[in-house]
């Protein structure tokens, strides 16, 4: 099925220098459920390119801060703010907050995250669920208790179990699917507010 690529909110995103249409999902995510403040120190996972990172650095301030960590290398276009630091990491080897020179836990964990995709439905689903049960698991690490929480998913009955779970780590739990996200698109994204830690 085609798509247009160049679409509305890739053409916004470039007029505004921003690195990635999918900062306006997050921008949406966070005018609706208010989760990220003034003062936020934010850790982003896998945040490649960076779009999410440009949103939430401008959520917080300059009295919050912004950790980035990727496998991929690091994206040098975002470097420049005193509050924004990036690590070459696999994030899910994470161990505490020490692994981002952090001595504090964080009070907004995002994860725009996505598997490599191979058009076979289902194992792209088993993927993006393998990935956000990995999320889930370094959250004693790194989540301070009452934090936030916002991850991507693709959606399957498997995907939608494992949300119901999620009731008894967080006072909140919400799903939304962006008005900026293709409306082909099989990604949505779950928002946990107030963790139970």
């Amino acid at each position: 099925m085609n798509f247009k690529v160049k679409d509305h909110y890739f053409k916004k995103a470039k007029k505004e220098n921003f690195l990635a249409r999918s900062i306006y999902k997050l921008e949406e995510i966070d005018q609706k459920y208010k989760v990220l403040e003034k003062g936020n120190r934010v850790l982003d996972l896998g945040y490649h390119p960076g779009s999410w990172t440009q949103y939430a650095l401008m959520a917080v301030g300059e009295e919050g801060k912004v950790v980035g960590a990727d496998i991929k290398p690091i994206n040098k276009k975002l470097l420049g703010p005193k509050n924004i630091v990036l690590f070459e990491k696999d994030v899910f080897e994470v161990s505490g907050p020490q692994d981002f020179e952090e001595e504090e836990f964080f009070d907004v964990v995002i994860s725009d995250m996505a598997p490599n995709t191979t058009g076979v439905k289902s194992v792209d689903q088993d993927r993006s669920l393998a990935l956000v049960e990995k999320i889930y698991e370094i959250l004693p690490k790194t989540l301070k208790p009452k934090g936030n929480l916002v991850f991507k998913i693709f959606d399957s009955n498997d995907a939608q179990e494992f949300i119901r779970t999620l009731n008894s780590s967080f006072e909140k739990v919400s799903k939304l699917k962006p008005k900026s996200t293709r409306s082909i698109s099989k990604e949505f994204f779950v928002i946990g507010l107030g963790y139970k830690g």
